[in-house]
């Protein structure tokens, strides 16, 4: 375990930590939660010796090891894997447990192939991943990880969740994605106003918590206030008269005894809205055998792709990295042209694109007011300063120099570059990098509030569940639209490229007695769903034949009434028994309708619970 107590830390005259006091028992996997800039990190530094607290202490067990996530990057070896064994503890008796080693790297995005390469020759993406796997498998006892998803796909996003909820030792861990905190965590610490509060559960708790307080400490000033105004109106009243001048030097006491609550500060926070154009048709873009080759590589790594995206579509495009997914987003925006295939887009379209790259875009030698207003249609500085407040830079702070920026905050200025912009197509790519928990929240409400359609480019499954309608999914070597939500994408197609459970470190989870390979899962996972398909496909048919054949059967009522009620108003009686009976037969003929659909619905949803729930079974052979 690890105690802090009396910690204190300031930079000049900003406060970050005010005598806080915590601790981390055995077990427990805490999230660390704050705005940007709060010290979250400056609180690991500290945790790591890499920084001085300016009073207090953190208390830590002889022979306790501390890991961490590294950003610096210095490989002595020759090999990825090599690399990858060099904090794997000692074995009593000397045997080899690489393999150890390589299910982590397998699971963190790198192949087989990978192994035998020069740590040196990697992206600078997977010498960080390098660095997590050898922190992972180095065990120590307590680990720290601060943001390890940044540099991670969705997949090995996926198999770190379920490496981290089998940690067997201490962990805090900083995150900007809630869903994947609180999906390994059991506890939660937020750094608010200085202090810090430690919750057992998710994020959600913690938050409602500090709500409630702050709220109990409002009406508690509130009433200390008026209570300090009723002395102070007696004290004043009655301060000449001889007869209360003991009362009076009681109240003044007590009002001296009494400290005086501060009204709480706001905390900024992003607050915007995405600024809709106007959009009369149902098609915004269109791609038709959409296409696209590198010069020079051995194939396209988009082909044949056909997708059109309507009004209020929430299109999520997702996939390991190097795939495509940012190649089609720029292929969608016209910043690329495709090698195949035709791209239409309706006259009135007006898109907005946030990409990866247009941060190094900004002009470094504009202020932040500079570069708002230099795409708003009027060049209007007031409603420029509105934007610029509403990202976080309020009154001098919006005539800082871009070049002073930092990456969080060169971001937040091009988010308010697309707040000035009409739009009616939002093309997003990563979004959420550099944001907060807090500013993560704000965009994804002005997402869901806008009137226009959205495609986003995202690793973050927040952000998938939140707003995600239709994805395309880069998987398996395909390029494939699939039309519905995340969750129906897991329950009923999951990750082809999905690796292992390990439930300790590098140790596939049985099912079963025994670990199926990526080649069976793939193989057994396309033959139930051949099974599916062939099982639950006839019984889809006839539902909607049924449901057709009620439907025309309740048309003919109508129409038989309605002659019912002619034949009587003229007395015609052999036209009235022969209506009669015929509305009869076809009610007899509906209720067997409603039946038969009342039971083929049932053999549907038992078929469909089966498959699904071999599905499941499978992921979790994995």
């Amino acid at each position: 375990m690890i105690q802090v107590n009396g910690l204190s830390k300031s930079y000049g005259r900003q406060v970050i930590f005010d005598d806080i006091d915590f601790t981390v028992n055995a077990g427990e996997r805490v999230g660390l939660v704050g705005r940007n800039g709060h010290g979250k990190t400056t609180l690991f530094r500290m945790i790591l010796g890499q920084e001085y607290a300016d009073e207090g202490v953190i208390t830590v067990p002889n022979g306790y090891r501390i890991g961490h996530l590294s950003q610096h990057i210095a490989f002595s070896e020759k090999t990825v894997l090599g690399e990858g064994c060099l904090l794997l503890p000692r074995t009593d008796d000397g045997r080899d447990e690489s393999y150890k080693v390589g299910a982590v790297l397998h699971g963190l995005g790198f192949s087989t192939a990978d192994f035998e390469a020069d740590p040196a020759s990697l992206s600078g993406g997977y010498q960080i991943r390098l660095n997590l796997a050898k922190v992972l498998v180095s065990e120590p006892n307590l680990l720290l990880l601060d943001e390890p998803t940044n540099y991670l796909d969705i997949v090995s996003i996926r198999w770190l969740i379920k490496f981290l909820r089998a940690w067997p030792n201490e962990m805090i861990i900083i995150t900007h994605d809630r869903e994947f905190m609180d999906s390994v965590t059991t506890h939660t610490m937020g750094i608010h106003r200085q202090k810090l509060r430690k919750i057992e559960g998710p994020t959600e708790k913690l938050y409602q918590q500090i709500l409630i307080d702050e709220e109990v400490y409002e009406k508690t000033r509130i009433n200390d206030e008026r209570k300090r105004k009723d002395i102070e109106q007696f004290i004043n009243r009655f301060r000449a008269q001889a007869n209360k001048a003991r009362a009076v030097q009681s109240r003044v006491k007590a009002l001296a005894r009494h400290e005086r609550r501060e009204k709480l500060t706001d905390i900024q926070s992003l607050d915007f809205a995405f600024n809709a154009a106007p959009f009369t048709g149902k098609q915004l873009i269109a791609a038709e055998g959409l296409s696209f080759a590198y010069d020079g590589a051995p194939g396209p790594i988009i082909s044949g792709l056909d997708v059109a995206i309507g009004k209020n579509d929430r299109v999520a495009i997702i996939g390991k990295n190097g795939k495509g997914k940012t190649t089609l987003l720029n292929l969608l925006a016209g910043e690329m042209d495709p090698s195949g295939g035709v791209i239409a887009c309706h006259p009135q379209l007006k898109t907005a694109f946030f990409g990866q790259t247009n941060i190094n875009r900004l002009n470094l030698s504009n202020t932040v007011e500079a570069e708002i207003m230099d795409v708003h249609p009027d060049h209007n500085r007031g409603a420029a300063r509105k934007i610029c407040g509403a990202m976080m830079f309020e009154g001098d702070l919006a005539l800082k120099k871009i070049s002073v920026l930092s990456g969080g905050e060169r971001s937040r200025v091009l988010m308010g570059k697309l707040l000035v912009s009409p739009a009616n197509l939002l093309l997003l790519d990563e979004p959420t990098n550099h944001l907060d928990m807090e500013s993560i929240d704000s965009l994804i409400e002005a997402i869901d509030a806008f009137d226009g359609g959205v495609i986003v480019v995202t690793h973050s499954e927040l952000v998938l569940h939140a707003i995600a309608t239709r994805l395309i999914v880069f998987d398996a070597g395909t390029i494939r639209v699939f039309e519905g939500t995340y969750e129906d994408f897991l329950s009923r197609v999951g990750w082809c490229d999905e690796e292992p459970v390990v439930t300790e470190v590098g140790r596939p989870a049985p099912e079963k007695g025994k670990v199926l390979s990526k080649k069976e899962i793939r193989r057994m996972r396309a033959e139930i769903v051949t099974n599916r398909s062939k099982a639950v496909g006839p019984l889809q048919k006839r539902i909607t034949e049924i449901e057709d054949l009620i439907s025309s059967f309740e048309k003919r009522i109508d129409m038989d009434t309605q002659a019912l009620l002619t034949a009587s108003s003229k007395g015609d009686g052999r036209a009235i028994r022969d209506l009669t009976k015929a509305i009869s037969e076809t009610k007899e003929h509906i209720e067997t309708l409603f039946d038969e659909l009342e039971i083929v619905t049932a053999d549907l949803d038992a078929k469909t619970r089966v498959f699904d729930e071999q599905l499941c079974e499978l992921q979790e052979a994995g």
